[in-house]
């Protein structure tokens, strides 16, 4: 049932990361520049009989379409997308570049967690993005601070892009609804009531230049409130990261490891907590940590690039019920740069891990599934 989402799914995470690599998406200095893309989508998966007997679904899975412009010391950038099923805002902010050194945003922005990029080379992204820590957009207010090497990020946010009750959204937010599971044959579904709201995050990064390329060495904090919409009362909530960006050559090593906790008031069950994105609502450790290692090779070709990667990532619950399990994602993948092309080929292996396993739609949950599942992923998309 999770799985008729996942190609929604699939087509936000590769744009995002696809949409980084293009020169023609620059912000015009007067006037508005209109980028996008347009996404085909095929998907094989090795634990669906239905997706073995059809050799996988090739799908038209995604359109985009991105504004960004300035007009002296103001600009802005937006970007909307629409899919088969749905559409919705990635962000859409304003921004202010009158101070030196600093830029002032307001609206619908980039949360600043973890690495300032993403910590995944891959169109899955990494764990960190399922737990509602990477490539997050929440409304609020953000200032950036840059130069001589390092980079700072202060934010406030007052709560996420669509009320906690909408599942059709971009990233991952807290969810208030009841989500359906059954374990060992027992109906353990929970409603939930809690919203994000209040929080603040706080990064820190220094990059030093050395031979042969970089090295980006950073810290993350953030803070919140959880509000329970049925009571009236307010729970907290935090997430610390450690992260690590270094290139060498045609090489780059990522590295992260973060701690978070959702302490929700008035909760059914502390052990574990809801949370919901593109159009699908599915549950979480309420506290663990999640490690990263990505490791890729870009290659320089004639018509562009190959960029060649390994994406591995590792949650660990740390929840007062023992039967929880770690969740696990490996993607060996290439990325194809050509000309107004950008193609990510990808094979996935999940253990315990929603969207990339069959049974298993959580994350450090009791494990229902055996062992590793597996399947390809292509997408071919366009830019504008």
């Amino acid at each position: 049932m999770m799985k008729k989402t996942t190609q929604f799914m699939l087509s936000t995470v590769a744009a995002a990361i696809a949409m980084t690599s293009f020169s023609n998406q620059a912000i015009a200095e007067d006037g508005i520049n209109v980028g996008g893309a347009v996404r085909v989508n095929y998907s094989y998966k090795d634990y669906s009989d239905s997706s073995k007997d059809k050799l996988g679904d090739l799908t038209l899975d995604m359109v985009a379409i991105k504004f960004n412009g300035k007009k002296g010391d103001w600009g802005l950038a937006s970007e909307y997308r629409f899919t088969s099923s749905t559409d919705y805002i990635k962000y859409g902010y304003a921004y202010y570049d009158a101070i030196p050194d600093w830029q002032i945003q307001f609206g619908i922005n980039k949360v600043p967690f973890g690495n300032r990029d993403f910590i995944s080379n891959s169109w899955w992204f990494g764990i960190p993005y399922y737990l509602g820590f990477e490539d997050d957009h929440d409304v609020g207010i953000k200032a950036v601070y840059e130069k001589n090497g390092w980079h700072t990020d202060i934010a406030f946010y007052k709560n996420p892009e669509y009320a906690a009750s909408e599942n059709k959204r971009y990233a991952t937010d807290l969810y208030s609804g009841t989500i359906d599971a059954t374990y060992d044959g027992i109906d353990n579904g929970i409603t939930y009531n809690n919203e994000e709201t209040n929080q603040f995050n706080i990064r820190q990064t220094y990059t030093m230049e050395h031979e042969g390329g970089s090295t980006t060495l950073g810290g993350s904090i953030e803070v919140g409130q959880i509000y329970n919409n049925a009571t009236g009362n307010n729970g907290d909530r935090y997430g610390i990261a450690l992260h690590l960006d270094t290139k060498y050559n045609d090489w780059e090593l990522q590295a992260q490891a973060m701690q978070y906790e959702y302490d929700a008031a008035d909760s059914e069950n502390p052990n574990k907590i809801g949370v919901s994105v593109v159009s699908w609502q599915y549950e979480i450790a309420s506290k663990g940590q999640a490690y990263t290692v990505n490791l890729s090779k870009t290659i320089p070709t004639s018509f562009g690039s190959v960029k060649i990667y390994n994406d591995f990532n590792i949650m660990t619950p740390d929840v007062e019920d023992s039967t929880y399990d770690n969740s696990y994602q490996n993607v060996l993948g290439a990325a194809i740069s050509a000309g107004a092309t950008y193609t990510m080929v990808d094979f996935v292996m999940g253990k315990n891990m929603t969207f990339s396993t069959g049974s298993d739609d959580h994350v450090g949950l009791a494990q229902t599934g055996d062992g590793w599942d597996k399947r390809i992923n292509i997408n071919f998309g366009y830019y504008f």
